[in-house]
């Protein structure tokens, strides 16, 4: 059959480092051993009506693609796909698949389930650090050549005694948390449809708040770990914004259309928002223009934005890796997939908990 896979071009620094897995270069280390299996493989460039995604897609069975430059299989594409059968995300993430179109044709959709939440928990404390102790600035300050360290300092906090909060406490929120209890902050909430047990709250020091209003105009630093779907899309827009702490912090390494990118822009421009950091872009690669490249405070800082890689470290690229070929070794061998990898079961679609 033919496995067709939207990776990202590594160029030398993919020939350099192998273990740089996830990229068109090094094919997940996979190749080799669909070959052996008689599978025709198929890495390919997503970019544009005439791309090799959209060449190959109308008669692959399996599609592979990552969350960190996703290929965006739309039902205009699904119903090109005479011959697809199975979508694999390698890693978490699943929203650049119309999930709806998938059910519709029996499209099978999975991904590598907790294969990055420990290198996105990490990620997210880093940014949070990064913000509040004005770090970026800082950094840069240094590389000018400049040192007046009234200049950063007017904008440097300790997160001991904030208020931490983070949208969504499932595998990643809860490491979030997990990591912070060493840093004495003065309360930890979480805003999440589920309850946590008693005894997972209590080991966080973590308070349910259910009104996301309230959640937000309570915290000192929001971060969001919670899945894309119809009812996250625009959650943080300009009305939400304006009921923050007045110059909290954002961090989001969720994914970029959870926020309105223009609201986030302009709450940080005027100062709502002291910060805004995360790797997740509403689309990715993000234009030039993006207006999430160059914002700032009023104070000339505020950006943690980087590319989305917080989820593809090179632990994350080994995870991932051998999950996608775990994945695929089941849909071959006509094995029951492991229940927490699938998002789309045949004909059904199932919980969407990441």
């Amino acid at each position: 059959m033919k496995v067709l896979a939207i990776l990202y071009n590594g160029f030398n620094a993919a020939v350099k480092e192998p273990r740089l897995l996830g990229t068109v270069e090094n094919k997940l280390g996979i190749d080799k051993w669909l070959a052996s299996r008689g599978h025709e493989f198929i890495g390919a460039d997503k970019e544009g009506p005439n791309s090799d995604f959209e060449k190959h897609i109308v008669d692959a069975e399996v599609l592979i693609t990552t969350p960190f430059h996703p290929g965006y299989l739309t039902r205009e594409l699904i119903e090109k796909a005479k011959n697809l059968k199975l979508c694999v995300t390698a890693g978490v993430g699943s929203d650049h698949v119309d999930l709806n179109a998938a059910v519709d044709h029996k499209i099978q959709v999975l991904e590598v389930t907790g294969s990055n939440v420990v290198s996105v928990a990490e990620h997210v404390v880093m940014n949070i650090l990064t913000l509040v102790r004005n770090f970026i600035p800082a950094h840069e300050m240094i590389e000018r050549g400049d040192w007046q360290v009234s200049d950063v300092a007017r904008n440097a906090f300790d997160l001991e005694g904030k208020v931490i909060g983070t949208i969504g406490a499932g595998r990643i929120g809860y490491r979030v948390l997990e990591r912070l209890v060493p840093f004495d902050c003065k309360e930890h909430l979480y805003y999440d449809y589920a309850k946590l047990p008693v005894e997972r709250e209590q080991a966080v020091k973590a308070r349910k708040i259910d009104d996301i209003e309230d959640f937000v105009s309570q915290c000192d630093v929001v971060t969001v770990n919670a899945p894309l779907h119809e009812g996250t899309r625009g959650l943080i827009n300009e009305k939400l914004l304006s009921k923050f702490k007045p110059g909290a912090w954002l961090v989001n390494t969720a994914r970029g259309a959870i926020c309105d990118a223009d609201a986030v822009a302009a709450a940080l421009k005027s100062g709502q928002l002291r910060g805004y950091a995360g790797d997740v872009w509403n689309v990715q690669p993000a234009p030039k223009d993006h207006p999430w490249r160059t914002m700032k405070n009023p104070l000339g800082g505020g950006n943690g934005m980087t590319p989305h890689y917080s989820g593809t470290t090179l632990d994350a690229q080994a995870r991932y890796a051998a999950g996608t070929k775990a994945i695929l070794e089941n849909y071959f061998e006509g094995r029951e997939q492991e229940p927490a990898d699938i998002i789309v079961g045949v004909g059904e679609t199932r919980s969407y908990i990441k």
